[in-house]
């Protein structure tokens, strides 16, 4: 999106995130935008004065391993294919898909499926596996690759992270399709703090 000056106003129109041509209001502390989330348009406010900011003592993650930095084979779709992608607002959205990355892991064979990237730049995923019982954001944690190179794609789950959707309740976070959800545990990447943190 492109990036233009802070000037004042007294009235402004304030197109949604989802234009590519988004307004943020900027009042003292407080940034205010508009969104929309399927049918539905709201207002996102941060304070960035807010005690719950400066006090955020960052992400923790699980120590890097290299058994987890795999070497996927990338099959890519018809472009014809779609996957239904669930957010936290209880919304489905239907979400072209470039193909799947198809990996073994102790032994057996699993595959993720690309939510909108593109093989030329990076692949996107939303997944979540076993520790999201216990260790990680149960609704799944994303993950980015680099280019997709003589069909083959890099999964490095030590750089798995969490949604917006774990720190705060006012974000709209896209949750692991069932395509994505692995039957077994990845302790790699981005934890989540049950006790403290947001569903």
């Amino acid at each position: 999106m492109p990036e233009q000056r802070a000037k004042p106003v007294k009235e402004a129109k304030l197109p949604p995130d989802t234009s590519g041509t988004q307004t943020i209001v900027e009042m003292g502390s407080l940034r205010l935008r508009v969104i929309k989330r399927g049918s539905r348009m709201g207002i996102r406010l941060n304070d960035v004065d807010n005690p719950a900011v400066r006090n955020y003592r960052g992400p923790v993650f699980y120590p890097i391993q290299l058994n987890y930095r795999i070497t996927a084979t990338w099959v890519p779709s018809d472009g014809k294919k779609s996957v239904d992608v669930p957010n936290v607002l209880g919304d489905v959205t239907p979400t072209p898909i470039s193909g799947q990355a198809r990996f073994k892991l102790n032994g057996h064979e699993f595959q993720l499926t690309d939510l909108g990237g593109d093989p030329d730049k990076s692949l996107f995923f939303v997944f979540n596996d076993l520790t999201s019982k216990t260790e990680t954001y149960p609704g799944g944690r994303f993950l980015e690759t680099d280019p997709v190179k003589n069909g083959n794609v890099v999964l490095d789950f030590n750089r798995a992270y969490n949604p917006p959707c774990a720190v705060t309740p006012y974000a709209t976070c896209p949750l692991a399709p069932k395509e994505n959800r692995l039957a077994i545990a990845i302790p790699a990447g981005e934890k989540y703090d049950h006790a403290h943190g947001h569903h």
